[in-house]
């Protein structure tokens, strides 16, 4: 090797030593440990680490011998760094290299030694970890040398522990001598580390602070969750500054500008803050705001800005892009915790949804739980749609509202410029046509404007007003379809199925008009109208004599999320004498992915009392296995569309009988539903299938005509003379 080489492998290794802050540094007691047992593991007298400098060698700890200044050329590490692995002289005496050393001559009086290099990550020969005797040793095995290689490695590895704990002390000290207050959390946003400032500037002691949540000082709509899976999506550092109220410990608040960064530490994911209190540059800038502008609540753009930035967006000729945003539960979470919580749900979710968004972006609340975003320049759908998409996995995640760790879903619609409209007027009333069909599609979905939105909004609006007259001139009116046993032909059931009668289109059924009836404020009028009705119509046909079997009721979703579920159900039940048995209640697939405690709750409540609940159209949604864990079901539905075909598609037969096996497994009684055939029926009784219901049976009824048939069922049990009797024109 060259002098040249060589010169520059000597200063990468002197380069190393200084990047590990130990070159020409003094002994240290934190490597005493090692040392020590080095020498008592060798059964030697004496023991050093050693690092190897330009021109001396200097100890970081030593056993047995006070260390002294000793020159490179002088010592055996100096040796040892050359080696591949542990460096032995078992004689120094009978070694010419080492015999006249000061080290062997003097002090320890070296006989032996054994000493393996310190190598760094990089693989740079920093010193040896070494143990002396003052007697010669004839060998020294291979186990040994194994153990000494080990222990130099711990040696390492504790220079880069100490090189991390001095760099952390000077941050630390940094940080406490900055006027900056600085903040550090952990994953879960508990406080690992305040400074000398933040804790003046919050009033605190140590004490109080380290290890509470960071909401107790930045309230919830300071977002460090949200910041923080940002940075991790992106797998990268990710900051943000924004201002929003801190809090002091005892209550008090203020202005301040939060700038948060999320990166990943040794630990994994961590955020750091560092907060300003701007008071006083807000007090002077305050002038220069218009208020006029601004969302009192959330400090978003008001509806009257966000026009005006749209008009201008259009002005450009650049193309926009129009979202707006429903919350979907806000009106539980306010009639269930009350609207301060309310408030600062939409607190949260104002500081939340800006972090997705991309730059140029404004948001902008309209008033209650309506959100709009202006997303200028942006004409191109599928970007469009990425936005959309984005806001609804943001809300992924809960809020933390007091306490409280709310799901909250949105519904969103949006309109692209140019395309769905020329006047801000006129895609703002578009992207509303497409934020009504993501509700009627169940909410925490997107949907785009279609120009057929505009004409079936008007239609749907027309119906809507037609129906308010329906239900003042009770032209709404129910039919009873009858629910059969397989085995026996008897009716043991039926469901009550709403029709209108209209004065000129005649009799409509619910295709016709309940998505109008579900989206307006008569839904929670005429579900309990429903109700009632089957209650009084039970009553009177026991007044008249006839053996009663249980009514199956089609409730609106906006019934189970009311407070007076029970209440309402319980009181009719009173009111008409009726045992709760006679009553079942039909759980859709909007209920069940709802995901409403409170939903779940009242119906849990109900069947204790003894009110059936029955899973409708069971097989047909997203969510019904992960329902059947969760909801208090005795009944499963089974949908028409698998009966239809179940004679002649094997993937509907199957679905057919794993649905009934799973019932028999789960304790539950199956009805299915759409039967127009003895060979679809007689399978399903093989299946195990114990009820059905469809046109081979009876169509829906008048309650007169299924009187009749309930009279004449007591006169035969067989179910051919039943359907016949069905067929005669009593449907």
């Amino acid at each position: 090797m060259s002098q040249a080489s060589t010169t520059r492998d000597e200063e990468k290794r002197l380069a190393a030593l200084a990047d590990l802050w130990l070159l020409d540094t003094p002994p240290e007691s934190r490597f005493d440990l090692i040392v020590r047992l080095a020498a008592t593991q060798f059964r030697t007298p004496v023991a050093f680490v050693n690092l190897v400098g330009r021109e001396r060698l200097y100890s970081k700890s030593a056993f047995g011998f006070q260390p002294v200044n000793i020159a490179r050329t002088e010592s055996i590490c100096a040796h040892a760094i050359l080696q591949d692995d542990v460096f032995v002289v078992h004689d120094t005496l009978a070694d010419e290299r080492f015999r006249n050393l000061p080290l062997v001559k003097e002090g320890p009086k070296a006989r032996f030694y054994a000493g393996a290099p310190l190598i760094s990550h990089s693989g740079q020969r920093l010193g040896a970890l070494c143990v002396i005797d003052n007697r010669p040793h004839e060998r020294f095995s291979h186990r040994k040398r194994a153990l000494l290689r080990d222990m130099a490695a711990l040696v390492v590895e504790k220079f880069y522990l100490r090189r991390n704990e001095l760099l952390n002390a000077t941050v630390k000290q940094f940080a406490n001598s900055t006027e900056l207050a600085c903040i550090s959390v952990d994953a879960q946003a508990r406080i690992e580390f305040i400074n000398h400032s933040a804790l003046g500037l919050f009033d605190c002691g140590l004490d109080d602070i380290v290890g509470r949540d960071l909401v107790t000082i930045l309230p919830e709509r300071a977002e460090p969750a949200a910041l923080l899976a940002a940075g991790l999506a992106s797998n990268s550092a990710h900051s943000k500054t924004f201002e929003t109220v801190a809090r002091k410990l005892d209550g008090r608040t203020f202005p301040a500008e939060i700038s948060l960064s999320a990166w990943h530490g040794e630990r994994g994911p961590a955020i750091g803050a560092i907060v300003r209190d701007i008071s006083e540059r807000q007090a002077r800038d305050r002038s220069l705001v218009d208020l006029a502008n601004r969302d009192p609540l959330t400090g978003l753009s008001n509806r009257r800005h966000f026009g005006a930035l749209l008009d201008r967006a259009l002005a450009d000729d650049k193309g926009a892009t129009v979202v707006l945003i429903d919350l979907d539960e806000f009106k539980e979470v306010n009639d269930i915790l009350g609207h301060a919580t309310g408030d600062e749900l939409l607190q949260a979710f104002a500081a939340r949804i800006p972090l997705f968004l991309p730059q140029g972006a404004v948001m902008a609340r309209f008033g209650s739980d309506e959100f709009a975003i202006l997303l200028p320049g942006l004409r191109d759908p599928l970007r469009a749609h990425a936005v959309a998409d984005a806001v609804l996995k943001a809300l992924d995640s809960p809020l933390n509202i007091g306490g409280h760790l709310l799901h909250i879903g949105a519904s969103l619609g949006y309109a692209v410029m140019p395309g769905h409209g020329e006047t801000a007027e006129e895609i703002i009333a578009n992207a509303d046509f497409a934020l009504y069909r993501a509700k009627q599609a169940g909410g925490r979905t997107a949907r785009i404007f279609q120009p057929e939105m505009r004409s079936e909004s008007v239609s749907r609006r027309a119906t809507q007003d037609e129906l308010v007259r329906a239900l003042r001139e009770n032209e709404l009116v129910l039919h009873y379809q009858p629910q059969v046993s397989l085995e026996t032909g008897e009716i043991c059931g039926m469901e009550a199925l709403l029709r209108w009668q209209h004065p000129t289109r005649g009799l409509l059924y619910p295709d016709a008009f309940i998505a109008a009836l579900e989206t307006s404020p008569l839904a929670s009028p005429v579900g309990w109208w429903v109700l009632d009705e089957v209650c009084r119509q039970l009553a009177t046909w026991r007044q008249e004599g006839f053996q009663l079997v249980k009514a199956g009721v089609n409730l609106f979703p906006v019934q189970f999320r009311e407070n007076t579920l029970v209440q309402s159900v319980v009181q009719r039940l009173y009111r008409y004498d009726l045992p709760p048995s006679l009553l079942e209640l039909e759980v859709t697939e909007k209920i069940a992915l709802s995901n409403d405690d409170q939903a779940l709750t009242a119906m849990r409540s109900l069947q204790r009392l003894g009110v059936q609940i029955a899973f409708d159209d069971f097989g047909t949604g997203y969510a019904s296995l992960s329902s059947l864990q969760r909801f208090p079901l005795n009944t499963l539905k089974i949908d028409r569309s698998f009966v239809r075909d179940m004679l002649t598609n094997a993937h509907d037969a199957a679905i057919t009988r794993a649905v009934i096996s799973m019932a028999s497994d789960l304790g539950l009684e199956t009805v299915a539903e759409g039967i127009e055939l003895a060979e679809q029926a007689e399978l399903l009784r093989k299946l195990g299938c114990k009820s059905g219901q469809g046109y081979m049976y009876g169509k829906p009824m008048p309650a007169e005509h299924l009187a009749k048939l309930l009279v004449r069922k007591a006169a035969t049990h067989q179910a051919v003379v039943f359907s016949d009797r069905m067929h005669m024109g009593l449907h």
